[in-house]
């Protein structure tokens, strides 16, 4: 029987995330640091990166790349393989948004969400496959969100892009089973990161997203971060294909009068 305090832990553990220097992306990757893993942060920006790593000197390092992009993604797997070999979890939770009318998006904006949220998350699966497969306990989480369960006016594009990880999750649960790769989904509602706050500034729109909200209140990255990091421990380790809604309540909320 495996030692208790040996489920709840990530001791050990080498993980890549995406999007990994604010908002969510840093919370998962400060709760993972926390929990002993070795963390590859990835993100855009090297001012943002530089900052994490002063926060977190230990078992964090840091790689300036945009997922969105090919040559980027074959860089970032690359220097995997040559710092750890193998890889136990990726997080893919690099994304973005235009939030427009669906007739109003320009080809651009359409691509690069697409490509932003969905794209990256595929294709980095896929490059990853050999290394989470080395690990026999591979996990990868893909970060979604409730505009991929329901209609929560974040655009028709950004939506389309989070209900396709939720699906992309439950393919790759199932085929890639038997290599010992589990792949799990978070859908979180509103969180309090830097791109939500563009819109929760909006008093209004604040006061209406709080009052379709059972537990009455905007999330923290760190309830995501909570949940991805369950999903990864061997605690979790018969839950595969399943999509996790860290929501306060939200998407089971349906007309309840308060």
């Amino acid at each position: 029987m495996m030692n208790r305090q040996n489920r709840w832990t990530l001791t050990g553990k080498k993980a890549v995330v995406t999007g990994g220097s604010k908002g969510i992306g840093a919370a998962i990757v400060a709760e993972f640091v926390a929990l002993g893993a070795e963390v590859l942060a990835v993100a855009r920006k090297k001012a943002d990166l530089e900052q994490l790593l002063a926060t977190f000197p230990e078992r964090l390092s840091v790689l300036q790349a945009d997922v969105s992009e090919a040559t980027e993604r074959s860089y970032l797997v690359e220097h995997v393989q040559k710092q750890w070999g193998k890889l136990d979890i990726l997080v893919n939770n690099a994304g973005t948004n235009i939030r427009k009318a669906t007739i109003d998006y320009k080809p651009a904006e359409y691509e690069f969400i697409m490509n932003t949220n969905l794209v990256s998350a595929f294709e980095l699966s896929r490059l990853f496959y050999p290394l989470l497969k080395v690990s026999e306990q591979g996990n990868i989480v893909q970060i979604s969100s409730v505009a991929g369960l329901t209609h929560v006016r974040t655009g028709a594009v950004y939506g389309m892009t989070k209900a396709a990880l939720i699906q992309l999750t439950r393919n790759l649960a199932a085929e890639w089973a038997p290599d010992g790769i589990r792949v799990n989904a978070i859908a979180p509602w509103y969180i309090s990161t830097p791109l939500a706050q563009t819109v929760l500034q909006n008093e209004p729109f604040m006061e209406a997203v709080v009052s379709r909200t059972p537990m009455r209140q905007v999330g923290k990255p760190e309830d995501v971060a909570g949940a991805t990091a369950f999903l990864c421990m061997p605690a979790a380790a018969y839950i595969t294909g399943q999509c996790l809604a860290v929501d306060g309540g939200f998407t089971i909320n349906g007309f309840h009068p308060q």
